[in-house]
């Protein structure tokens, strides 16, 4: 049975963009910015509000309601590498 990908750790690089560790072993940094657009995500723009970001349920949310399944965070091009 396949695994299905999750987010395990993050932290924050820069700007919009967020380093995530996948339990597959991916390690990504990701640029945001695409996504705060709408009502939900626009308030990030803010990026104080943008770094209160936490893990739950396998994937990166924010305290507003927002989040992105962790499938879409791990098949969005990003700078990836194997985590060692």
């Amino acid at each position: 049975m396949k695994t299905l990908p999750h987010v395990i750790e993050a932290r924050y690089v820069s700007g919009y963009r967020i380093e995530l560790l996948f339990n597959t072993g991916v390690r990504k940094t990701i640029d945001f910015s695409h996504w705060l657009r709408g009502p939900v995500f626009e308030p990030l723009r803010n990026r104080e509000a943008f770094r209160k970001f936490y893990i739950a349920g396998g994937t990166i949310c924010w305290p507003n309601g927002a989040d992105i399944a962790p499938e879409t965070l791990y098949s969005t091009r990003g700078i990836s590498k194997r985590a060692a």
